[in-house]
């Protein structure tokens, strides 16, 4: 017979430690239950590391769960565990609460692994898809520690605002992508509907026309009926042909580098870019730490979520610095992928054992600046996409009217 561990909940709603013999799990999960105990955990003894092994590669294939689902199912449970639930039961409730569709089946998936033995980051790691290396490795470092009511509401916190900075962003994004949308269908229809009615005319008057008429005119004819493909399709095929290319060149670790690096080096945009990946890594670093997620998993769990390869090679070099007992700012330094305020105050933090808020500090101030940035650029758009769409409606109308204008002479004279 083995010996299992386990965690009970008995009629009075006590949490309850014990141990028993038993064949199996199932066995033991019998014999525990005819105590009158209700089990939110089991292990058998000296089991620990084949149930980990197993439990790593028991992964369950499921769709994602969207973040802001994810978010409140965290501040949820996080409340749960605050009010001194059990695991099992908490889950439970939430299980309850879904609707029928992903979550509902994750959370039941999820509690009945807790039933046999699994710890809630084993379970939550079966979910690979619904659940991030970062999501399961601080639940980990909760259940550790013993505060995984307050782990969890770090994380609900750094979910919002990853999401917030997310969504700062494409909402910048929404209002030039709209003008650029409606403007090239503007055209589009002057130059298929418009155009080639005032070719008509100008053909039946068989008179000589401006060099810029004659620009438009052949701009159109291409429009209509280009070789191999009108201008018209272009703009369907052209978006997604680049779309592809891009997704080929990134397909590779190669490729990921050389697109980040080219945008960071763009004006404007590169500076949004950094100051947004700054804020993200350094949040989630200080996230993990503050977690108490060792520094070197923690540096790799960042690393692979950063969302920029520039970042992630400078943060391989900084995990390699450290594991050889080196300083985490020199490297970042050498890399020359952040600001010298950024590299100091980190470097303040290794001295004074404060890193993991000296990074929540920087994480806050260039979310800031994310922020000014972004007000900045959706002014810079606004004027130059005026001036562009002027000189585009100015020049139709100039070649248009220019040899209308000599027509008219010519009739009058």
């Amino acid at each position: 017979m083995a010996t299992f561990a386990y965690e009970a909940m008995n009629q009075a709603g006590q949490e309850v430690k014990d141990e028993v013999e038993a064949l199996s799990t199932e066995d033991a999960l019998t014999k525990i239950r005819s105590l009158g105990y209700f089990p939110t955990r089991i292990r058998e003894k000296g089991a620990k590391a084949k149930t980990a092994a197993s439990g790593k590669k028991a992964k369950i294939k499921t769709g994602r769960i969207n973040v802001k689902a994810l978010t409140q199912l965290t501040r949820q449970l996080s409340t749960l565990q605050d009010a001194g639930l059990p695991i099992l039961r908490s889950l439970r409730i939430l299980e309850e609460q879904q609707k029928p569709g992903g979550m509902k089946n994750i959370l039941g998936t999820v509690a009945s692994d807790i039933e046999g033995g699994s710890t809630l980051s084993e379970a939550f790691a079966r979910h690979p898809k619904a659940f991030d290396r970062l999501y399961v490795n601080m639940v980990a470092a909760g259940e550790t520690g013993g505060v995984l009511d307050v782990i969890l509401q770090r994380l609900a916190e750094f979910k919002e605002k990853a999401q917030k900075l997310k969504s700062r962003v494409q909402s910048a994004m929404i209002y030039p992508a709209a003008v650029v949308f409606f403007a090239v269908g503007i055209v589009s229809g002057i130059m298929i509907i418009v155009i080639p009615k005032f070719s008509q005319i100008f053909n039946d008057f068989d008179t000589k026309l401006p060099a810029v008429t004659l620009v438009l005119l052949n701009g159109s004819e291409f429009f209509v009926n280009g070789k191999p493909l009108p201008g018209w399709a272009w703009l369907f095929v052209g978006p997604a042909l680049c779309f592809a290319a891009f997704k080929a060149i990134r397909s590779s670790q190669g490729g990921r580098y050389a697109s980040d690096y080219v945008i960071l080096k763009v004006p404007a945009v590169g500076s949004l870019v950094k100051k947004t990946s700054v804020a993200r890594f350094t949040r989630t670093l200080g996230t993990l730490i503050t977690a108490g997620v060792p520094i070197l998993e923690a540096i790799n769990i960042t690393k692979d979520t950063s969302g920029n390869e520039v970042y992630a090679r400078a943060l391989g070099k900084v995990h390699d610095s450290i594991r050889e007992g080196e300083t985490f700012a020199a490297p970042l330094r050498q890399a020359r992928v952040c600001d010298a305020l950024v590299t100091n105050m980190i470097d303040v933090g290794e001295e004074t054992g404060d890193l993991d808020k000296m990074l929540l500090k920087i994480a806050d101030g260039y979310e800031d600046e994310v922020d000014t940035a972004v007000g900045g650029l959706i002014s810079l758009l606004e004027p130059v996409m005026v001036i562009v769409l002027g000189g585009i409606v100015g020049f139709i109308v100039l070649a248009l009217f220019m040899p209308l204008v000599s027509l008219m002479q010519s009739v009058g004279g």
